[in-house]
């Protein structure tokens, strides 16, 4: 009797449990590019003056910047990782000059598909959670 053939996901050795990460210190540069790229120039993130005003105090990074940092983290799955969906609460302001560590870790696996959930959060210098949710991949063999 043949062997079972191993998912994709026992291919690139993912499981629960598989944990990425990526950490970048916020610039002003970041901000203005960001807001650049994206068109979102929120006087929240892009205008001190106008942000001191606030609740905040100052200016603080777009959330999609910490967002991003998560998609970078979970972009060091091995294989080809295709982004499928993601859920996220905002619950502290990111500030110039925060280190910010996003995770991601695997909580559930469809092997039959090459899916996993992933657990996400992203951390300041602090160790406060500044960002969580889960999100959806799908890992496909990488280009030969």
């Amino acid at each position: 009797m043949a062997d079972k053939e191993a998912s994709i996901l026992e291919k690139l050795g993912v499981s629960v449990g598989y944990k990425t990460t990526h950490s970048k210190t916020i610039t002003e540069a970041d901000i203005v590019l960001f807001a650049g790229v994206s068109g979102d120039f929120n006087p929240v993130h892009v205008n001190e003056e106008y942000a001191k005003k606030t609740f905040f105090g100052g200016r603080i990074a777009h959330g999609a910047l910490s967002q991003a940092l998560l998609s970078a983290a979970m972009a060091k799955l091995p294989g080809l990782v295709i982004f499928l969906s993601q859920t996220l609460k905002f619950l502290k302001p990111v500030r110039i000059g925060d280190t910010i560590t996003a995770v991601a870790e695997v909580t559930e696996t469809r092997p039959d598909k090459g899916i996993v959930t992933l657990k996400n959060a992203c951390f300041n210098q602090k160790g406060e959670t500044v960002v969580e949710g889960e999100a959806m991949c799908r890992l496909y063999p990488p280009p030969a």
